[in-house]
């Protein structure tokens, strides 16, 4: 991406008896409302590594039910999981990857759509968060199939500070919630995607498989050396 500067303007003068007289000050804020996080639907992702549960949130049905609806056609089996960064984050869901070469460049595959963004402030990063991938579009909206699982590193209070004031600045009221730092300072996660990305979904059993996959072996693009396969059904 490339930020571009542009001169300011000459101000407009104003005479003197024109003058308004200072504003009063800005009210602060108001904190973002949170609400209860719900899961009734869960899948289970399967590799060689072990498997995964994951329930989805029913505070963000757009992604939940697309998850849902590529689970139950058996659209992600055998796909990979085609990006791993050790302390970040595992992404796999490009339809290309199926079947691919080491040389087959992946990343940009998808069903043909997107899915609106459902920024929430009630949900977060967390470590064993699901997410959806996306490409640098201003509408922030998530790719129709591609989603990544978070590892992420503990996080401290001076750390989640920063990250805190960055994300109030484009959405003003925003802050963590007490329970929510504990999260990123006992278990970690990537705090600085929040509210960036879409979270909708969570690890509920076999968050030690994200930390084997996040282990191996990656060459260029980071995709792993020997191919992570998956498959996602849903848990009924």
């Amino acid at each position: 991406m490339t930020f571009t500067s542009c001169s300011q303007e000459a101000a407009p003068s104003i005479k003197k008896e024109e003058r308004p007289s200072a504003p009063a000050a800005l009210p602060e804020s108001k904190p973002l409302e949170r609400e209860e996080v719900k899961i009734s639907k869960y899948v289970r992702l399967s590799t060689e590594m072990g498997d995964v549960e994951i329930g989805l949130y029913d505070n963000t049905p757009l992604h939940r039910d697309n998850f849902l609806k590529h689970a139950e056609s058996g659209f992600y089996k055998d796909l990979l999981f085609h990006r791993v960064i050790k302390g970040f984050m595992v992404q796999g869901g490009d339809p290309n990857s199926k079947g691919a070469s080491s040389s087959t460049n992946l990343g940009s595959g998808g069903p043909g759509y997107t899915v609106p963004a459902e920024f929430n402030p009630s949900v977060i990063h967390k470590k064993g968060a699901l997410a959806a991938a996306r490409n640098n579009n201003p509408q922030k909206e998530s790719s129709g199939s591609q989603f990544y699982l978070v590892q992420g590193k503990v996080m401290t209070d001076k750390g989640l500070d920063g990250i805190e004031k960055s994300i109030a600045r484009n959405m003003p009221g925003f802050t963590y919630s007490k329970e929510q730092r504990e999260i990123y300072k006992t278990i970690g996660g990537t705090p600085a995607l929040d509210m960036n990305y879409t979270v909708y979904g969570e690890i509920v059993k076999g968050l030690d498989v994200i930390d084997k996959i996040a282990a191996v072996v990656t060459a260029g693009g980071d995709r792993p050396v020997d191919d992570v396969k998956m498959n996602i059904t849903i848990i009924e």
